[in-house]
């Protein structure tokens, strides 16, 4: 019997056109101004030498790691500093109003209902945990963030490693069959179910897969919880 639903972002509760054509764009244009006018916060001065251990350059100066942040961006290289750096930037977005978090209208009626049918709802996103609450918090609905007990990003680990999801299932105390993990990739949901979770994929934007292992929907209405 399913307890929790674990569900990722992109392709799945939000549009992937919201997150490359709005959120992706707009901390590439920011970026090289964010870490000129902040490089001395704590936090982003963290980010930038993980930058620099990522491509063991501990010397690399300002300039080279954000074209080196750049680079990544243009790659959509799913790297812990990038997206906790994005989340930083998209934060000041949000709070100037540039723009809002989008959620399709079905996952927030199934959401909000399965919360009240006491399933616990869960994240686990490549974005980093800051910008997952973020959005969440930042749309047309209102703020739906108390709807999530927890949120997951890449630094409990890749999102297509078996190793991640056990290390999810292990920290939530529920036994991986007992979670249903939702997602719009393959790789992902291979992942999931290799570590005995049960898995469900979205194709809102899609054709349907040929030779899907998982059952396969186009939105939240067609899920069924059992």
């Amino acid at each position: 019997m399913i307890q929790a639903i674990l569900t990722d972002i992109e392709g799945t509760t939000s549009s992937i056109s919201f997150v490359k054509e709005v959120l992706f764009p707009y901390a590439r244009q920011h970026l090289a101004d964010f870490i000129k006018n902040n490089r001395e916060m704590p936090e982003v001065k963290h980010w930038l030498e993980e930058t620099r251990k990522e491509v063991q350059q501990p010397t690399l100066d300002e300039n080279g790691v954000i074209d080196v942040l750049i680079k990544w961006i243009d790659q959509d290289k799913k790297i812990t500093p990038l997206k906790a750096l994005q989340g930083l930037i998209w934060e000041a977005g949000y709070k100037n109003q540039d723009y809002q978090g989008h959620i399709y209208p079905d996952a927030v009626e199934h959401l909000k209902r399965w919360k009240e049918n006491n399933l616990k709802l869960f994240v686990f996103s490549s974005g980093s945990i800051k910008a997952q609450k973020l959005l969440f918090t930042h749309t047309a609905f209102g703020d739906l963030t108390s709807l999530f007990s927890d949120y997951f990003d890449t630094t409990i680990g890749a999102k297509q490693q078996v190793e991640s999801y056990q290390a999810i299932a292990q920290q939530l105390g529920i036994s991986p069959e007992q979670i249903l993990f939702l997602s719009d990739i393959i790789g992902e949901l291979d992942a999931a179910k290799a570590a005995g979770m049960q898995t469900t994929c979205l194709v809102r934007e899609e054709t349907l897969h040929n030779n899907c292992e998982h059952p396969q929907v186009r939105n939240f209405n067609e899920l069924v919880i059992s």
